[in-house]
């Protein structure tokens, strides 16, 4: 272990625990990473220091909360390199964002027979709001195939796109296969066909340098808790000019210009769209989280995932019986496999046994997993903190558990 990720992972309590009386490797990443000390503390800094709700109050803890709340928001926009922040709606995550598109610019921009493009590979929070939105709508759902790679097939996509392509809804990094999109690509194609495109960065942000302006995606959807921030909080991003044309999802306190019982008028963005009290300790670790990333260097960041998704690859494919899904050229920090003759769930719960973390399942992906026609994936998946000989820990114990289960 180097020097750079002993200091790393000194930043992190949790991952000094005895579980089972063992220590544990934790490779859940794509699930929820884990927090450093200084977004914890930021976190409690503000509940025992400032806390107080934001925005109109005249006394001076809500105003010093709003300017915080506020510089947290400039904040993430510079993280993604917005124009400005009003572009940055806060959220609870990347599925609230969706949520939040799906319902206030589908709602008022699509119609009967209209078409939402999405792929193969996505979450099911990239799939269901937009299944519900065709339910209001009438408008058609469309699914770009992928290849066994884990990979786009782009001719397939291309073929889709039509002057119906409403809305092309993407993810940026599978959540399921580790795959990176060529994102920038999709979004000049589809806007050539005329259709808008969100993103669903939620697997990407931690991994690789996002710069919204660079892309020119219409939306792009982050959570905060993939990126070591506090769970409950994230990020929305949208173009100025489509957020102003854009109904309110939900209605409230601070959404609001003026109330009377005949007529309400709204909010500017991206307070319209930010309906009730706002989840200020998040924004506020969201923050922190953001510096922790700034500070680490994003260079580092995916030199030292690209090293342990290749080092977990070669070691993983030395093990019989083991069949990798996702091999696309371009990953990052996740790997995705089986092991013959064992359900994933009953190699989850030895793993965990033995000490280390992994995830099971469908993944939240599960027409990904039925693509490949098995039961779930067995998935690791890394952060910043992981290390070569935590890879050594999980081919070792899968090693066991072939024994264990034979």
């Amino acid at each position: 272990m180097n020097n750079e990720i002993l200091k790393i992972r000194e930043q992190f309590p949790i991952l000094n625990r005895m579980v089972y009386g063992k220590p544990f490797a934790y490779l859940d990443n794509a699930a929820t990473t884990q927090k450093p000390t200084k977004v914890v503390k930021r976190v409690s800094d503000y509940y025992e220091w400032e806390n107080s709700n934001v925005h109109r109050g005249a006394h001076f803890l809500s105003q010093e909360a709003t300017v915080a709340f506020e510089k947290a928001r400039t904040s993430v926009s510079q993280f993604i390199n917005s124009s400005n922040s009003s572009e940055i709606i806060f959220t609870k995550g990347t599925t609230e964002s969706i949520n939040l598109v799906a319902n206030s610019y589908g709602n008022k921009f699509l119609k009967k027979d209209d078409e939402i493009l999405i792929t193969r590979m996505e979450h099911h929070s990239n799939i269901v709001p937009w299944q519900m939105l065709c339910s209001r709508t009438g408008a058609k759902l469309k699914v770009s195939p992928i290849d066994f790679s884990g990979e786009m097939i782009m001719r397939e996509f291309e073929k889709l796109l039509n002057t119906k392509t409403k809305i092309v809804a993407i993810t940026h990094v599978s959540n399921s296969l580790g795959t990176i999109n060529p994102i920038k690509e999709v979004i000049e194609k589809a806007h050539d066909a005329g259709a808008v495109v969100l993103i669903d960065g939620a697997q990407a942000v931690s991994n690789l340098k996002v710069d919204v302006q660079e892309l020119d995606c219409d939306f792009y959807c982050f959570s905060g808790h993939k990126m070591y921030a506090p769970m409950g909080i994230g990020a929305l991003y949208g173009k100025e000019n489509l957020l102003d044309k854009m109904d309110p999802w939900q209605g409230g306190g601070e959404m609001i210009a003026q109330v009377t019982f005949d007529k309400t008028t709204y909010n500017e963005i991206p307070f319209k769209f930010e309906a009730g009290t706002p989840n200020v300790s998040g924004a506020l670790g969201f923050e922190a989280a953001i510096h922790f990333l700034s500070n680490i260097g994003y260079d580092f960041i995916v030199n030292h995932k690209d090293d342990l998704l290749n080092y977990g690859h070669n070691r993983l494919a030395e093990i019989a019986g083991l069949k990798f899904h996702g091999t696309a050229k371009r990953k990052t920090g996740l790997i995705s496999f089986n092991i013959e003759g064992v359900h994933p769930y009953d190699a989850a719960v030895l793993l965990d046994k033995l000490g280390v973390a992994i995830r099971t399942g469908h993944l939240c992906a599960q027409p990904t997993v039925d693509f490949y026609n098995v039961p779930g994936f067995i998935r690791a998946s890394f952060g910043v903190y992981n290390t070569r000989e935590e890879i050594d820990l999980l081919c070792d114990t899968i090693e066991k558990v072939k024994e264990i289960l034979s």
